[in-house]
């Protein structure tokens, strides 16, 4: 057991030994595997220290190269413009005519664009380049201008405007292809304009030009409209009243709103947008300050003869009003200027009613005589006339009134600054013209007491005169207006009716006599029928039958010289009827009694009793 024990032993003390053997080797390995690593990596750094430079030099010249080409392919660039002006410089010098529009045109946007390069690279050297394109793109966009202007010329011949406004046409507008070719000649011009200007610049050649031509166009258009209007204004007599459509105003202001909505038409394809209101503004101006200076001429020749011719004044209000807040519809511009140069119309108009009423006034207060037979003055029937003729200027009329503001127009009296917007034109226009009445029939009161002597004839005066209003008002545009002012015109019929009927009282008071109830009983009350004239007058003392007989003569005389005077009398023809009938209401009851009573005083022999009941009848309905 001990012998095969040692053995085992033996044999692995062998392998332990041979392990050892084995790590040594290990060991040793290791270490020259370490020793080679080492000498790699020293070898490795020495080899990157050498290459490191030559790499880095290689980078460096890669990128020289690439900015190289940049910069040859930038010299490229700035070169190419340069290099196309003597192409470009030999088209704009032919001109349009010979090379064509639309070459030219090319040509032009060309150097527009090749100045444009230039101007960015912003280099010195260009500085020379950049003045000689500047002065091709110069004489091209004058040449450019003067096509622009040829196509404009080509259609500015002066038109008849009666031709257009006597058939309710449409003025003509440019043709469709001009309108195409001046489109595109402006936005090359703008273009080139914009490049070539050193400032922002609002008005470009083309707007000048279009706003020269056309606006001469309208106005050689329109010129002899607007002599027409001086020349209808000169009056053939003068006092004459101006009538509604004898001035040539409407015919001018229907003209200028022709030609004004043709040329926004033609404008607005033309144009940008933003450019509208300068250029059709511009084209206008001409003519409209043409305008301005015939409605300041009118407004002249109007204060010259405000009485008579205020209503011209009231009238341009209205058509230039109008024409203005068309305009604007149409084309949204020019309401402003058209406004300003109504201003001075729209003062004289104001004027115009206080002067209206003072010259109301002062005609009556400067009469040195009246009708003789009582008739109304003329002066009535004038200012009647002018009542009637301002109806037809109601809404001028309403806008000055309200701006005056109720009251405004008298010449005592101090407008409100503050204008009542919601106040009712027309009826002020009532208020106004209530007063006028009103003033005319005072004054020709007291010019009625100073020059009339008798009451009678007093009443007549003024009774012919309310007549005259009333009649003119009804016949007129007064009476819907004028309703509420037949109280007052029923007021001064009363005062005349009254003032005339004094001159009766005296007749009417022979007819009213004393009864004695003591004497023959009281009389029956039976009427007409009844009474007895024979018993009557059989029952008076002799002292009753001269007094009574006294009265029948005093009676008859009295009446018939009132008869005679109300026939010289000069009356209208529903004054004299209605006096004819207040007269019959109070003699005929109050004869028709005393007749009845005591005709038979001179027994049928007619020497007291001049007319029986039907004779009187006859003799007052022949008053009417």
């Amino acid at each position: 057991m001990v012998a095969p024990r040692k053995a085992a032993l033996a044999e692995e003390s062998a392998e332990v030994e041979v392990l050892f053997a084995n790590m040594e080797k290990l060991k040793t390995l290791t270490k020259k595997i370490q020793g080679s690593l080492t000498r790699m990596e020293t070898s490795g750094k020495s080899v990157a220290e050498a290459i490191g430079p030559i790499y880095g030099n290689t980078q460096k010249l890669q990128t020289m190269n690439n900015n190289v080409d940049r910069i040859i392919e930038a010299i490229d660039r700035i070169r190419a413009p340069l290099d196309q002006r003597g192409s470009e410089e030999r088209v704009i010098n032919a001109g349009p005519k010979k090379v064509g529009l639309p070459d030219f045109i090319a040509s032009l946007d060309r150097t527009t664009q090749a100045l444009s390069d230039l101007k960015h690279s912003n280099l010195r050297s260009n500085q020379q380049a950049i003045a000689e394109l500047n002065s091709l793109l110069k004489r091209g966009t004058k040449q450019l201008e003067d096509v622009f202007k040829e196509i404009l010329r080509e259609d500015a011949r002066a038109v008849e405007p009666l031709h257009y406004i006597t058939k309710q046409l449409p003025f003509p507008a440019l043709p469709e292809d001009k309108i195409s070719r001046l489109r595109t000649i402006n936005a090359h011009i703008s273009a080139s304009v914009a490049q070539i200007s050193q400032t922002d610049l609002r008005d470009t050649p083309t707007i000048k030009i279009y706003a020269d031509v056309r606006g001469d166009y309208i106005s050689s258009t329109i010129r002899n409209l607007a002599a027409a209007c001086m020349s209808t204004a000169k009056k053939t007599t003068v006092d004459a009243l101006y009538r509604q459509g004898t001035n040539g105003i409407g015919t001018y202001a229907a003209g200028l709103e022709g030609l004004f909505v043709a040329e926004y038409n033609n404008v607005c394809p033309v144009f940008s947008r933003e450019d509208w209101p300068r250029v059709y503004s511009q084209t206008c101006q001409g003519s409209l300050n043409e305008f301005a200076k015939t409605l300041r001429e009118l407004n002249n020749h109007v204060k010259a003869n405000l009485i008579t011719d205020c209503f011209l004044a009231y009238e341009i209000i209205d058509i230039v009003s109008n024409l203005s807040l068309r305009l604007e519809s149409n084309t949204g511009q020019l309401k402003q200027p058209i406004a300003d140069s109504l201003k001075p119309v729209r003062e004289t108009a104001k004027s115009s009613l206080r002067k209206l009423l003072d010259d109301t006034r002062n005609k009556v207060v400067t009469l040195i005589a009246l009708p003789i037979d009582g008739g109304s003055s003329p002066t009535t029937a004038e200012m009647m006339a002018r009542l009637q003729q301002m109806t037809n200027y109601l809404t001028p009329l309403s806008s000055i009134l309200i701006s005056l503001g109720d009251g405004g127009w008298s010449s005592n009296s101090v407008a409100s600054s503050n204008i009542d917007v919601g106040a009712d034109g027309r009826e002020l226009f009532v208020h106004y013209a209530s007063e006028m009445i009103e003033t005319q029939l005072k004054e020709l009161e007291a010019k009625g007491r100073m020059l009339h002597k008798t009451r009678p004839l007093q009443g007549v005066f003024i009774a012919n005169n309310v007549a005259v209003v009333d009649r003119m008002i009804r016949s007129s545009e007064l009476a819907p207006l004028m309703g509420g002012a037949g109280k007052m015109v029923e007021t001064w019929r009363k005062k005349g009716t009254t003032m005339y009927l004094e001159a009766w009282r005296e007749p009417s008071a022979y007819l009213l006599d004393v009864q004695y109830t003591n004497r023959g009983g009281r009389p029956h009350s039976g009427g007409a029928s009844s009474i007895d004239s024979t018993a009557v007058v059989k029952n008076l003392s002799s002292k009753d039958k001269d007094s009574l007989k006294e009265k029948w003569k005093s009676f008859n005389t009295s009446f018939d010289d009132l008869i005679a005077k109300h026939k010289s009398y000069g009356m209208e023809k529903e004054v004299k009827a209605h006096l004819a009938r207040e007269v019959q209401t109070i003699i005929e009851p109050l004869y028709g009694r005393f007749w009845d009573r005591y005709h038979e005083i001179d027994k049928g022999k007619g020497k007291y009793v001049k007319y029986d009941k039907q004779q009187l009848a006859q003799t007052l309905a022949g008053l009417g």
